[in-house]
């Protein structure tokens, strides 16, 4: 595997990678991220009881709209055409939630920008909807967990 930075033309000069010789093949990305809030925010996330509405429910639907707008975000990012988008929230402890993106799509390029995005829409959705009750909430942990497809195979994050 290259070490070489991609976006960069002979001449130093920033360009779009040309992905127009690689294969299509079926790839799938792994992203995680969590957010740490006190534990009363969390419970009233739990019970239902915020203002704004269903906390989990909106930020799922978040987390699929970032994966789909990761090319309008990141400037060199290629549009793909995602497959599947599933986004999991998992509380953990009193006052953590996990939030788990698969990404999948079949092209020439790799998904693993719109698990990432995905997971940090998600996450900031969350602070969005709770920041009333509370603004200390911090993200952290954003990584990508495993990917599959295309030329570099499969990589998957050390624990």
């Amino acid at each position: 595997m290259s070490d070489a930075l991609t976006h960069f033309d002979a001449h130093g000069q920033t360009h779009m990678v040309d992905v127009s010789a690689k294969s299509e093949t079926r790839r799938v990305a792994r992203a995680e991220g969590r957010i740490v809030m006190r534990p009363a925010t969390l419970a009233r996330i739990l019970a239902g009881d915020n203002k704004k509405g269903d906390v989990i429910g909106i930020a799922r639907i978040a987390a699929i709209q970032g994966a789909k707008r990761t090319a309008d975000l990141i400037p060199l990012c290629h549009p793909i055409p995602l497959t599947r988008v599933a986004a999991d929230f998992v509380p953990e402890g009193e006052d953590t939630i996990r939030c788990t993106v698969t990404a999948e799509t079949v092209g020439r390029t790799g998904v693993e920008m719109e698990a990432l995005t995905a997971v940090q829409v998600g996450l900031l959705t969350i602070y969005d909807m709770c920041k009333a009750m509370d603004k200390g909430m911090t993200m952290e942990g954003i990584r990508l967990l495993e990917k599959k497809g295309g030329k570099s195979g499969h990589w998957k994050a050390e624990d």
